[in-house]
């Protein structure tokens, strides 16, 4: 493919140091795939080895991810992947409007009031509908759903956020 310097990016503290040989490699089983990378590394003009802490490897996940669904020949030219990190937060500054006039949450706070299902809803969507309602909680009409880390998304309608992105873009906020 013509590629001549690799950047490879492990989330394994101790692989890369083997790699790099800052530490030996005692599992009998290793040692062949090790010698099999430096074989590998042979083929390139500049192999470079960076150590990715487990809180920052989503994108080694990801990359991993694709990798172990890419089959394809030796003679194959596969488009490289370029991944550019930002280091600040982005913003997505398309709101749908719904297609009924009611946010996609609105049986879910319907429920919450008199908890009594849509008139419509099968057996499943019920089902559904309380699965959905536990880990939501209403506050004062604004329906609220608890996160892993113990905060609160505040769920709101096209119109509603449509408002809060001009202002945070507006600075206003």
């Amino acid at each position: 493919m013509g590629v001549q310097e690799i950047l490879v990016l492990g989330d394994s503290d101790l692989l890369v140091h083997q790699i790099r040989g800052e530490r030996e490699t005692r599992d009998l089983k290793l040692i062949p795939y090790r010698q099999c990378l430096h074989d590998l590394c042979q083929r390139f003009k500049s192999v470079e080895f960076r150590h990715i802490p487990r809180i920052h490897n989503e994108i080694a996940d990801a990359l991993a991810t694709l990798a172990s669904m890419l089959h394809h020949p030796d003679k194959t030219y596969v488009d490289p992947v370029y991944i550019q990190v930002r280091y600040q937060h982005a913003y997505c500054n398309m709101v749908e409007e719904e297609l009924d006039g009611k946010p996609w949450f609105h049986d879910i706070k319907e429920y919450f009031k008199p908890r009594i299902y849509p008139v419509h809803a099968t057996g499943d969507q019920k089902r559904t509908i309380r699965r959905l309602t536990s880990g939501f909680f209403l506050s004062g009409g604004i329906l609220y759903k608890r996160t892993p880390d113990l905060g609160l998304l505040r769920y709101v309608d096209a119109k509603e956020a449509s408002t809060v992105m001009n202002e945070v873009h507006s600075g206003v906020l």
